[in-house]
């Protein structure tokens, strides 16, 4: 089994987007790491049309589903799409295709050439992306957005109750390294002896990035080896136009970052749809850019 692999969760929506990140992995992957990129079963061939040449390899979200005998693929494709795909992310790790993998969104894309020592730390963990969310509260409290602080902080306190952990509270972002023994802690410890399956936790509290964190910070199955966030992250498209009226740009970014991540549910113009009106977009962004940093 390898060490490290990349993955994706997409969908027939993100199809573009999908396209632009296999192709900067293929530019930029110097350790050859496996890219695998699963989708429905019903888009699995719009995308082996779209991705052929790249070295992404294709996977159903059933099969992935499939893997794991507690989940009832019937009852997980009746669920909102927002919830499922959290499972599939998740669940990837019963493959057996590696013993960390990065988990990344279609709306990435790598900048410059990364490698397995960019995410996997001198002893074999995987560094854990985790910050106190400082640049999120600041952009909020400029523009006066109080309630993401408060929501943050609520959904953080909660997360600790559940899984007994005091401390100060951490938010986990995208590109996430995962490690297999992990899930498996949170398997043993955690869902076994509340006899519920994966899915039904996530049901209940729909944050699987903080799932993940909290897990690693409660049971330590693996040295904890914490570091800021890997890709530059426009959760606003106030942000993006702020650093580009700066003229902070692509390659002002790789300096800092290994990839950049323009939220699609604002990020319309890049893959060439019709613009909005700025203020228009604001505010659905706010609410939706946590999802970004796992609460």
């Amino acid at each position: 089994m390898r060490k490290l692999s990349l993955y994706c969760k997409s969908f027939r929506r993100d199809l573009l987007r999908a396209g632009c990140l296999a192709d900067s992995i293929d530019r930029n992957n110097r350790d050859v790491l496996p890219f695998y990129m699963s989708v429905p079963e019903a888009d699995l061939e719009m995308f082996r049309q779209h991705l052929a040449g790249t070295s992404a390899i294709l996977l159903s979200d059933e099969s992935i589903i499939a893997a794991n005998p507690k989940h009832d693929i019937a009852q997980i494709n009746t669920l909102p799409g927002g919830i499922s795909q959290q499972i599939v992310k998740s669940e990837f790790w019963r493959l057996g295709h590696s013993e960390c993998y990065v988990c990344l969104d279609s709306d990435s894309e790598f900048l410059r050439e990364f490698g397995e020592e960019d995410f996997v730390a001198p002893d074999g963990s995987p560094y854990t992306v985790m910050t106190e969310g400082k640049e999120l509260f600041e952009f909020c409290d400029r523009y006066s957005y109080p309630q993401v602080r408060k929501d943050v902080s609520r959904e953080c306190a909660e997360a600790q109750e559940f899984f007994d952990r005091p401390g100060r509270q951490y938010i986990f972002a995208i590109p996430a390294v995962w490690s297999a023994e992990v899930w498996k802690t949170l398997d043993l410890e955690v869902l076994a002896p509340m006899g519920i399956s994966f899915a039904e936790l996530i049901v209940r509290f729909p944050y699987e990035l903080r799932i993940y964190g909290e897990v690693m910070l409660k049971y330590r199955p693996l040295a904890l080896w914490p570091c800021e966030p890997l890709f530059k992250i426009y959760y606003y498209e106030s942000q993006y136009f702020f650093d580009q009226k700066r003229k902070i740009g692509d390659e002002d970014l790789r300096k800092n970052y290994l990839g950049v991540l323009r939220q699609s549910n604002w990020n319309l113009v890049h893959h060439g749809a019709p613009d909005k009106h700025l203020a228009s977009r604001f505010v659905r962004s706010v609410k939706r850019c946590i999802r970004y940093l796992g609460v």
